[in-house]
This record gives structure tokens, C-alpha cells and sequence, in this order.
């Protein structure tokens, strides 16, 4: 038998039991019964829903919704979103809970909720969900558009002591785990991780969506998308996310005891891997899945399991927090450790793209001479922006 099948991609968040680490995240792929139910034919190991608002909550969606952010080769990068959460009330999401759990009863649902600042409304929601047969709740703290200027969403996870009295609201009726879900649209989500803890948190996840625009339209000077001429900030994911992702998930690693559940431009096994290893115990994906299917999990399955047995690891677990001491404040990095770039003469082609970008973002060490790649070494500061610009340079 390969080690790689002897690997265990079974996790626990929360005293949940989890198949493997891929939820998807609370998002258009999770919108109702069905769409999850597919999902976890196809072997996510868990969903959050949609975000779920009260009965007496008016939603209504504009078209279009969403506005692909592209690099230069058109592949896109990332995704601007203005959806609202869910436009089905609670009523409606109750039976299909129930049914899901029915089907699939070794899977993780967690019921996404959202109300204004009214007791009631998330006690009742909260009540409502756990008898319906959710595992957890997460709480939506962090929706960057629409709902903030209700005083919703990300309005809440802006507000430190909001953020712990509603959740030891909750806490207050809850009988399942109750996870905070943070905004990165904020000073230090540090600081909001340790309130939520203060007000009985089980858990975290983070991030949501990036607040942004997307671009204008320079015909007709429309922002995107464009809802009939006009547009709002949004709210963006996808790869270009990932960097702000895990920089949050670190330092909510590093500020709370909380176990996390890391979202954030995660579209392969390997984003996966960098999220555990800065603390996150699980990942949630949105974008990945909206692009190409629920299908992508296999790969992502495989490749974790890959990497595991590559590293003679058994467990997802022994990977957790494995990167977080290799991460100090930058007075504590080594000013006498000196790197310069190598260059592989048999793969350069002289084309000078390093050279210009030495030249006037660097030290102005590389030259060519002789249809050749020379390095200065006397000149160079070892700043590593040619390695990053030329496959031909490396460390």
C-alpha cells in the first residue's frame, strides 16, 4: 500500500468531525439544498450556506452582479461581487437543512446568519437553525457591500465591542459551535478575533472579500459592473486575495487561542497547505468553485494527500501553525544573511528584461555583454526582484 493511502485528510474543527479540510465557503456555490447536495456527492468535506437573513428582511439582487479582474494574459485574477445574501428567508432554508443533513449525515453543514443589531432576530435564527440539524453557526460579520450600510455585515466586524455582544447573544441560545467570520476591511483583525473570543466565540473563519472596484469603463466612464450606468463597491476574491488572507489568518493565529477555518483566494491543494501552515485548520473556497465546478476538490484531495505522504506526514493536523515561528517582526530578521541571484546560462537568452528591471527598480548589477548575463556582485543589493522577473535567476 502507497503511505499516500495511508494518509488521514480527516480534520476536526470545533468538535466537529470533518471527512477532509474543503468546505465550501458561504457563497453563490452554496445558495440552496440542492447545489450542496451535489457538492458532497462530488466529496467536499463541508458547506456553509449562503447567508441566511430573517423572515422580515426585503432582499433584492441588481444585474449583473459580478466583474472579472484580469491579467494581461485574460486569465482572471480575481472577482468583484455586489450579490446580496441570501434572498430565500429562513423559513424557506429550514426544510432543506433538514434534508441535507438526511443525506449526508457524515458531512459538516454550517448555517450561515445575518440580522441587524435586534437580540431577537439572532437568537431566533439561531434557534431555529440548530433544531433544523445545522452543526454550527457562523455568523456573518463581514459582508463588505449592501448590507453595511443597513449596519450589517462587515459594519459589525468593524466594531469591536458589536462584534462580542452579538456573539454572546448567540451564544446565550446556541447549542452547537458558533463561528465568527471576520473582515480583512479592517485596522487589526487581531483585535476583533480577541472580541469575539471575549464574547464566547467557538471558532473563526476569515477572510471575506476585499472591498474594492473592479475598474471603469473608459468609453462610457461606468464603474463595474455596471448596473445600468452605475455601480457600488464591492467586494473582491479569487488568487489576487490570498496574500491579504493569509496575513489575517496569521495574525488571528497569533491574537486568539480560537481555532480558524482560512477562505481567501485558495484555488488548488497548495494555497490549502499555506493557509494550515499559518494556523488555519481547515479552508473554505468560493471563487475556484464558481469558475470550474464543484469537481475541483478531487484534485485537491489528491494533491493534499500527495503532499503529506511527499513530507512523511499522516495527518492534516501535524501540518497546523507549522510556518507561524518562521514568522517575526522585521527587526528580528537577519541584516548580515546575504543572498545574489544565480544565473543559468543555459536557459537565458540574454533577452534583457532583468536588466531593465535592475536597472531602474534595483542596483543596476546585471548587464549584458557579449550576448551574455553578467551579475555584479559589488553592485547588487540583494533585493531579489530579478529572480522574481526571470525563471533563468534563482537563489
Amino acid at each position: 500500500m502507497r503511505f499516500e493511502e495511508k494518509v488521514d485528510l480527516g480534520t476536526e474543527f470545533c468538535g466537529l468531525r470533518l471527512v477532509n479540510p474543503f468546505l465550501l465557503a458561504s457563497a453563490p456555490p452554496t445558495a440552496n439544498g440542492n447545489m450542496i447536495k451535489r457538492a458532497f456527492e462530488l466529496g467536499w468535506g463541508g458547506a456553509v450556506t449562503k447567508t441566511i437573513p430573517p423572515d422580515d428582511m426585503e432582499l433584492r439582487d441588481v444585474s449583473p452582479r459580478l466583474k472579472a479582474v484580469r491579467q494581461n494574459n485574460g486569465k482572471i485574477f480575481g472577482l468583484e461581487n455586489i450579490e446580496l445574501i441570501s434572498c430565500r428567508t429562513l423559513s424557506g432554508w429550514l426544510d432543506e437543512i433538514r434534508d441535507i443533513k438526511e443525506c449526508f449525515p457524515d458531512r459538516v453543514l454550517i448555517a450561515s446568519i445575518m440580522a441587524e443589531v435586534r437580540q431577537d432576530d439572532w437568537q431566533q435564527m439561531a434557534i431555529s437553525l440548530q433544531k433544523a440539524g445545522a452543526d454550527a453557526l457562523e455568523l456573518n460579520f463581514s459582508c463588505p457591500h449592501g448590507m453595511p450600510e443597513k449596519g450589517l455585515g462587515s459594519a459589525i466586524g468593524q466594531d469591536a465591542e458589536l462584534t462580542t455582544l452579538i456573539t454572546s447573544w448567540v451564544k446565550a441560545v446556541a447549542t452547537i459551535p458558533v463561528i465568527v467570520k471576520l473582515s480583512p476591511n479592517v485596522t487589526d483583525i487581531g483585535q476583533i478575533a480577541r472580541a469575539a473570543e471575549k464574547g464566547g466565540a467557538d471558532g473563526l473563519a476569515a477572510i471575506n472579500t476585499v472591498q474594492c472596484l473592479a475598474g471603469v469603463d473608459l468609453d462610457s466612464f461606468a464603474p463595474q459592473p455596471s448596473v445600468h450606468g452605475f455601480s457600488t463597491l464591492g467586494g473582491l476574491s479569487g488568487p489576487a486575495v490570498k496574500p491579504i488572507g493569509l496575513r489575517c489568518v496569521a495574525q488571528m493565529a497569533e491574537a486568539s487561542r480560537l481555532p480558524i477555518s482560512g477562505l481567501g483566494g485558495i484555488s488548488s491543494w497548495r494555497e490549502a497547505v499555506e493557509y494550515i501552515l499559518v494556523g488555519a485548520s481547515n479552508v473554505q473556497v468560493c471563487t475556484e468553485v464558481m469558475l470550474r465546478g464543484y469537481g475541483v476538490v478531487k484534485a485537491m484531495k489528491s494533491g493534499l494527500a500527495r503532499y503529506l505522504s511527499s513530507k512523511g506526514l499522516s495527518s492534516v493536523e501535524e501540518l497546523r501553525g507549522r510556518a507561524l515561528p518562521k514568522l517575526v517582526s522585521h527587526a528580528s530578521l537577519s541584516r548580515e544573511f546575504r543572498v545574489w541571484p544565480q544565473i543559468d546560462q543555459m536557459t537565458c537568452n540574454a533577452c534583457g528584461r532583468c536588466v531593465t528591471a535592475c536597472r531602474d527598480g534595483g542596483g543596476h548589477a546585471l548587464h549584458i555583454i557579449d550576448d551574455q548575463l553578467i551579475l555584479n556582485e559589488a553592485a547588487c543589493t540583494g533585493c531579489g526582484l530579478c529572480i522574481n522577473i526571470c525563471d533563468s535567476l534563482h537563489l
